[in-house]
């Protein structure tokens, strides 16, 4: 699987997968289970993989984090 996350980006959908989940312990309504959602920018960020960045072609990845055509990694 190539990387297509980079480290500032890892860092956001940390702190914006927190905030989601955070919103089970905070918010009184039948909204709070929305917080689930917290999990998927969280999963992406420590595995360095986003799908659908991979479908609209883009990578915040630097190019050396990357393998070259021909390279396994």
């Amino acid at each position: 699987m190539i990387k297509n996350v980079g480290s500032a980006d890892k860092i956001i959908r940390w702190i914006v997968g927190l905030a989601l989940l955070s919103m089970i312990f905070w918010v009184h309504s039948s909204w709070r289970w929305i917080g689930l959602i917290g999990f998927i920018p969280i999963l992406t960020g420590s595995i360095n993989y986003c799908p659908l960045y991979s479908v609209i072609g883009v990578s915040t990845a630097k190019k050396e984090d990357q393998p070259q055509p021909g390279e396994k990694k």
